[in-house]
């Protein structure tokens, strides 16, 4: 008994190899740019909570530009187009850091891009973030209200 000609099947493991590694790649990419989104997510949100601390117990308020630099530490993509400051009273008018309960911190029309080339196609690139707020009411950390160890 003869084992049967081969020679029609020459190949065929390569390209089924080429179809798993095409969709093992996607999957993988796919994967990896949502954990990214996720992550800018996050990090949007714990630099709104990290504005709003600065601005609150260094009176940085009226210095935009000193707490968006504290901010793009953790987000550097943000912008000061992105950034908005509001001091408030106990009644929620405006006022001026000096004689204010709190501030609010807002980031508003931040964009995550994707690196998938997949997203682009089906055009998900840029993707709008949600708008993140934090209000923190004024309080003094310091031990010398001179000191400028804290800030």
């Amino acid at each position: 008994m003869r084992a049967a000609p081969r020679s029609h099947q020459s190949g065929a493991t390569a390209v089924e190899f080429a179809l798993v590694l095409l969709l093992f790649l996607t999957f993988l990419l796919a994967v990896t740019d949502f954990g990214r989104m996720l992550y800018t997510w996050n990090a949007a949100a714990e630099a709104t909570r990290a504005g709003a601390r600065y601005a609150a117990v260094c009176d940085s308020g009226a210095n935009k530009a000193q707490v968006l630099a504290k901010m793009q530490m953790m987000l550097p993509q943000l912008t000061d187009a992105n950034l908005s400051l509001a001091w408030q009273d106990d009644l929620g008018n405006s006022c001026t850091p000096a004689t204010c309960m709190g501030v609010t911190v807002t980031v508003n029309n931040l964009r995550y891009r994707w690196i998938s080339p997949i997203a682009g196609l089906a055009a998900l690139a840029p993707f709008p973030m949600p708008t993140f707020k934090t209000f923190l009411t004024r309080e003094m950390m310091r031990q010398d209200p001179n000191s400028p160890t804290i800030c």
